[in-house]
């Protein structure tokens, strides 16, 4: 097994890089931390894990599931605090092909949910993971929406997007083909004269827009959009977080099938 002791290896100086979105783009390689993820990742042939790395100890929490086809190194854990996103890691991590898919697949089915300019990790992270247990197939992250490959995205999501279709594309294009695959694509709106989501009939295929946490969804999506879907406010409060309504609204249009008892 490879160690390394260094800051300056030219492996422990990759993987700080990684952090930024034009080093992941350059390199085409993204990391995923602890263990949760990176067995999410081990059991997803989809995936190219190049190694695994970790400290002693992180390793040898793990050590009989380690797959026997993939390097391991074994770093210390300054490098492991250097490469981190969080103020106290597990000790592990998995360096990944980064793998962009730019389009919506042939065979489309299933319900989709399309990001529009989200800024907040967390918030991404909370709609996939609904996405995935409310049974969708996809999820779209639009122009604007911060990055799949974020390390706050990717740690938020929890192991979702490998669940998940994630699509990155423009929403308009995006519109433009579920209409073409006969599906109705609803936006959301927080405004009253738009249509009440609960008169909208459950489907098992459908669009559904989440716009940006502060100026909502783009007028030019609303304009190809079957419907925009406002959810009452029966108290005092202004607004849902987007990552609430969306929720509502995902679990509400979503038509009962074997995905959901």
């Amino acid at each position: 097994m490879e160690k390394i002791i260094s800051l300056e290896n030219k492996h422990a100086k990759l993987w700080k890089k990684l952090k930024n979105k034009k080093d992941r783009l350059k390199y085409k390689l993204y990391l995923l931390e602890g263990w949760h993820l990176v067995e999410e990742a081990i059991n997803d042939y989809n995936v190219k894990i190049n190694c695994i790395f970790g400290t002693d100890i992180g390793l040898k929490n793990h050590q009989e599931e380690l797959p026997n086809d993939v390097q391991i190194i074994e770093i210390n854990q300054k490098i492991a605090d250097s490469v981190s996103d969080v103020i106290t890691n597990q000790g592990i991590f998995a360096e990944v092909t980064l793998n962009y898919d730019n389009e919506l697949p042939d065979n489309l089915e299933g319900p989709w949910l399309l990001l529009d300019n989200i800024q907040d990790p967390g918030n991404i992270g909370t709609m996939v993971r609904t996405a995935d247990a409310a049974g969708f197939e996809g999820v779209i992250f639009g122009n604007g929406t911060v990055d799949q490959y974020n390390p706050k995205v990717v740690r938020s999501m929890q192991g979702s997007q490998f669940h998940l279709k994630i699509i990155k594309n423009d929403l308009h294009d995006s519109i433009k083909v579920l209409h073409k695959y006969g599906y109705e694509v609803y936006g959301s709106k927080l405004d009253p004269k738009a249509t009440n989501y609960q008169s909208i009939s459950k489907k098992s295929q459908f669009g559904l827009i989440m716009g940006n946490e502060g100026n909502g969804m783009q007028n030019s999506l609303g304009e190809q959009t079957d419907a925009n879907l406002y959810i009452p406010i029966l108290g005092r409060a202004e607004s849902l977080n987007v990552a609430v309504a969306a929720g509502i609204l995902m679990f509400q249009l979503m038509k009962d099938s074997d995905k959901i008892n």
